[in-house]
């Protein structure tokens, strides 16, 4: 095909990606309690002037590596501090994700494909909703999926680059995740000689120039405390034992993921289908994809700590093989039988969904406008998919699916998010405190709200754990506590009574001890 065609596929992918994953960017507040940390601690490196060890309330934070708060802090500096700017290195790391994707599909399959896979993976529920987060999960799979994919394609100083820049993002998976999908690739195709291909000694040298000072500086300055916590605990320990005991069952990614990829899931089940069993011209491409998407979603199941945006980086690899065979079927190349599979998957799989949304909103009736609003999105991208493959029309389907949800993800946005948002962002509370704080008193904050009241309020507050209220309300002297109502209603009575309730917003109470 020719550049002009190249320029109109490539220019529809940027405009469609832009739009769902910028779209009302800025509207909603920083949602406890993930959100705020990356935000906060992006803030306070340019307060203390210290772009080298991030912090958390005026403390050194070894959690993550500092790129997602480097790319914030600058956000923050360009254009000021808002939740726009907190969230935008997020959606331009997804944009970014959605363009690599589409050139990659371009040069192993062909443009069209391209195109296809890149609008599957813009429009995935879960890529998008995490895109707009201001969390360091989208960062690390863009430069995640550029290792890969640019070793598939040969590009092996690119490799190395898009390797070290996700271990600076998120750690040691970003130089294991590679790895180990490379070698299993390897051992698949019983084709170990690549390595010597792959320009090791220049390549580790890239990959060491990169990756390796900010670790070294951090120890330098901070010794075996920094080792121990970021290694130790943030690595080893969250894989080996649960956080969350809710989320810890091997099987909790499997739903995940089903929720996740809609609408594609109706057609994913197919496309690896056809891929395990006929087998392809591009089987080297192909089975490499279903590598690198086996082992993150085998990987994160196996790891005792789980989130539902941990298998982000599956969702690139699963995108270029359903782009793949929609362009096989496009034209109807395998024959002139109709993929009914395709409706039938998408009205169980959009039954379930809007089901579930209008439970959700029998429980907080403000989300039932949005559900319905929803439910009729998902209803009409059913029936369109029906007629159109009736018809044998799969281009005509693709697109149905693809402007469905370019309006659901606007809808996600201003009816959906917004009636549950008192319930998880701290903005509210934190401007109330504003308004009644005398300045000098003692302040006690709930563990869980800490991060985004320290954002919104700028003051950090002493932290009140799980079950500790009681303890706080104790203590001498005058105090005011921000906590949630649950924490507060676990307390006595006669402890209740020693407090006046100034604001109430939401789930959360703001506090006066006398």
């Amino acid at each position: 095909m020719g550049g002009q065609r190249l320029g109109y596929s490539f220019l529809l992918v940027v405009l469609i990606s832009a739009w769902i994953l910028l779209f009302n960017l800025g509207g909603l507040p920083l949602t406890d309690p993930d959100e705020p940390v990356y935000a906060e601690t992006a803030k306070e490196m340019i307060q203390f002037n210290d772009y080298l060890s991030p912090r958390i309330f005026g403390e050194f934070w070894y959690d993550k590596p500092p790129m997602y708060y480097w790319l914030a802090a600058g956000s923050f500096k360009l254009f000021g501090i808002s939740e726009f700017t907190a969230r935008f290195p997020s959606a331009l790391a997804g944009i970014l994700c959605v363009l690599a994707v589409y050139v990659s599909a371009c040069r192993l399959f062909n443009e069209r494909a391209g195109m296809l896979s890149a609008l599957v993976l813009a429009t995935s529920l879960e890529f998008f909703y995490v895109a707009k987060g201001s969390v360091t999960d989208m960062t690390l799979t863009l430069f995640l999926t550029v290792a890969l994919l640019a070793f598939l394609e040969k590009r092996y100083y690119l490799f190395y680059i898009g390797a070290a820049l996700a271990t600076v993002t998120k750690g040691p998976i970003g130089l294991v995740f590679p790895g180990t999908i490379i070698f299993l690739h390897w051992l698949l195709h019983r084709n170990f000689k690549e390595i010597w291909k792959m320009k090791l000694p220049a390549g580790i040298l890239i990959y060491m120039v990169i990756a390796v000072p900010w670790y070294w500086l951090m120890y330098q300055h901070h010794g075996a405390d920094f080792i121990d916590t970021f290694f130790g605990f943030h690595n080893f320990v969250r894989f080996t034992q649960p956080e969350h005991n809710e989320t810890s069952a091997w099987y909790f990614f499997v739903p995940v993921l089903i929720a996740g990829f809609m609408p594609w899931t109706a057609v994913m089940v197919q496309a690896l289908w056809r891929v395990l069993t006929e087998g392809t011209r591009s089987w080297r491409s192909h089975s490499f994809l279903l590598v690198w998407a086996a082992f993150i979603f085998v990987f994160f199941s196996i790891s005792q700590t789980k989130l539902v945006s941990y298998i982000l980086p599956v969702f690139p690899p699963l995108a270029m093989l359903v782009g793949w065979y929609l362009d096989m079927i496009w034209e109807q190349r395998y024959g002139s039988s109709r993929p009914f599979a395709w409706p039938v998957l998408l009205t169980v799989l959009g039954g379930l969904l809007s089901m579930a949304l209008i439970m959700a909103a029998k429980e907080i009736p403000a989300l039932m406008n949005g559900a319905i609003a929803a439910s009729v999105v998902f209803l009409a991208m059913i029936l369109g998919v029906w007629y159109a493959i009736f018809r044998r029309a799969v281009a005509t389907a693709f697109w149905i699916q693809v402007f469905g949800m370019i309006v659901f993800s606007m809808l996600f946005m201003v009816m959906l998010l917004p009636p549950a948002v008192p319930m998880i962002q701290s903005r509210d509370i934190s401007e109330a405190f504003r308004a009644q704080y005398d300045g000098s008193s003692e302040v006690y904050v709930d563990k869980f709200l800490r991060p985004g009241f320290a954002f919104y309020s700028g003051t950090y507050g002493r932290e009140i754990k799980k079950n500790e209220i009681e303890n706080v309300l104790d203590s001498e002297g005058k105090a005011y506590i921000v906590t949630r109502i649950s924490e507060f209603k676990q307390a006595s009575e006669e402890k209740r009574q020693k407090t006046i309730i100034l604001v109430e917003t939401g789930d959360k109470v703001l506090l006066l001890k006398q």
